[in-house]
């Protein structure tokens, strides 16, 4: 079965997270994204120290989405060099991991209640 996935990136407010999870969702890139608000920033940035408010995405997808779901979150990504890290599962409850995959399209997945199979 293949494995999840977590997929991390920063953006810079709530409205702008939920707008691109949602699509991703939709698009079954993902099974989820995480929104976290109010995360503060401290980065180097053109030989700058910055700071800033931003949001955390944690988004639950599987191992072999990760190019496609990286290409469309950074098309819809407003960051001159969006932060998109990939977080390998090495554990997962069966059941949530059949979800995951289930909802991502993933081989091995159980089919969908009304699904042809």
């Amino acid at each position: 079965m293949e494995r999840p996935l977590l997929v991390y990136t920063t953006l810079p407010d709530t409205q702008t997270a939920l707008a691109i999870g949602e699509v991703l969702v939709r698009e079954h890139l993902a099974a989820c994204v995480n929104v976290l608000p109010g995360i503060e920033s401290v980065y180097a940035w053109k030989g700058a120290i910055e700071r800033g408010q931003e949001v955390v995405a944690i988004l639950k997808t599987r191992e072999g989405l990760a190019e496609a779901l990286g290409a469309a979150l950074k098309a819809r990504h407003p960051y001159e060099t969006p932060i998109i890290l990939h977080l390998p599962v090495t554990g997962a409850d069966p059941e949530t991991a059949a979800w995951i995959l289930a909802e991502t399209g993933g081989e091995g997945a159980p089919p969908q209640p009304g699904s042809a199979g």
